[in-house]
């Protein structure tokens, strides 16, 4: 207990470290990844490029074409005159939300979300390539078509619950995102001959690098991966150097815990010596023989091995026999003071 809000504190920041360094090895890795991927133009010299490669596989690569629904595209559910392929719906609730400390604070919560896809692909007239499962891009950007906030007008009486509950309405926020038909992205990931459709496909890497969709430039897409990689790296150094000032503060505290114990054992030891040394003084040497320790023969009987009795000797002795009774070899379960008439 004397540890319990230093170890939360740094069993806290070691998480936080922990989340930081992954993320800044992640955005490291990535940028490392993307700077190392070629980038191919969209040609008809492309599906040669593909098909020349072991399995009609190009493990990592990056390209940039004009986005073309593969069919009938998604319409706005919002402004008809918008299309695209992929669709984001989502509802979220605002409360105010009384936390354990009694404080009063904003929250929200996701109500519904839902995301329509429609097979699309990227290119210019003439060649495109298939985009094969974009919401399992890491990155996938789309453009905001609605975004509203319907407060709520709460009653007296809604104001008298919501006090005593702890939560109270503030509004709903209904927003709507999508990629638009004819946005100009940059993908990035793995590129595949399909035989089944006769047509190339991105689709994210098997071998678990970053897929992307973006409506950046590579170079820009670097530059935002790297100054995410920079404030994961102040992060690391901040909650780093915040957890060796917890560490050092729990081992300066051990550190006084064990020499107040060693004083402590110390004082103790010197006490118990001073008792010992006014005990001898204090001896009578005049004694008959059945009153002097057995073991010795010099100091008066003083302490008695329960329960066989065989031994009778002075506490100097006994501090020797601890374990087994010399005459019997009985195990000493008790010592008893020896009041000698």
């Amino acid at each position: 207990m004397d540890y319990l809000t230093e170890g939360i504190a740094l069993g806290v920041d070691l998480v936080i470290l922990a989340a930081c360094i992954k993320q800044y090895y992640k955005n490291k890795n990535a940028m490392a990844m993307i700077q190392g991927a070629p980038y191919l133009t969209i040609n008809k010299d492309l599906k040669e490029i593909v098909e020349t490669h072991p399995e009609k596989k190009l493990s990592y690569v990056s390209i940039r074409g004009t986005v073309k629904p593969l069919g009938r595209p998604i319409v706005s559910s919002n402004n008809p005159n918008v299309t695209g392929v992929v669709q984001l719906l989502r509802i979220k609730e605002h409360v105010i939300q009384r936390s354990t400390t009694g404080f009063w604070s904003d929250s929200e919560r996701v109500v519904q979300e839902v995301h329509n896809v429609m097979p699309f692909s990227i290119g210019n007239k003439a060649v495109f390539v298939e985009v094969a499962d974009p919401l399992a891009a890491d990155v996938l950007d789309m453009d905001t078509i609605s975004d509203v906030f319907n407060p709520t007008v709460p009653s007296v009486m809604d104001h008298i619950w919501g006090f005593f509950a702890g939560i109270r309405q503030r509004g709903v926020q209904s927003t709507e995102k999508m990629l638009r038909e004819g946005t100009t992205i940059t993908g990035i990931g793995e590129l595949v001959y399909s035989q089944d459709s006769s047509m190339l496909r991105l689709q994210p890497p098997s071998n678990g690098a970053p897929f992307y969709l973006t409506n950046m430039q590579v170079t820009s897409l670097v530059k935002k991966l790297d100054g995410s990689k920079r404030n994961y790296k102040l992060l690391c150094i901040l909650f780093g150097t915040i957890g060796l000032v917890i560490g050092g503060f729990i081992i300066r505290k051990y550190l006084r815990h064990k020499d107040r114990q060693l004083e402590e054992s110390k004082r103790k030891q010197q006490l118990e010596e001073s008792r010992r040394k006014r005990r001898r003084q204090m001896r009578d040497q005049n004694l008959p023989e059945n009153q002097i320790c057995v073991v010795c023969k010099n100091n008066p009987i003083e302490i008695i091995l329960l329960p066989c009795g065989h031994v009778c000797l002075c506490e100097d002795c006994s501090l020797d026999i601890s374990a087994n009774c010399p005459v019997c070899r009985a195990p000493i379960e008790k010592k008893s003071v020896a009041y000698v008439a």
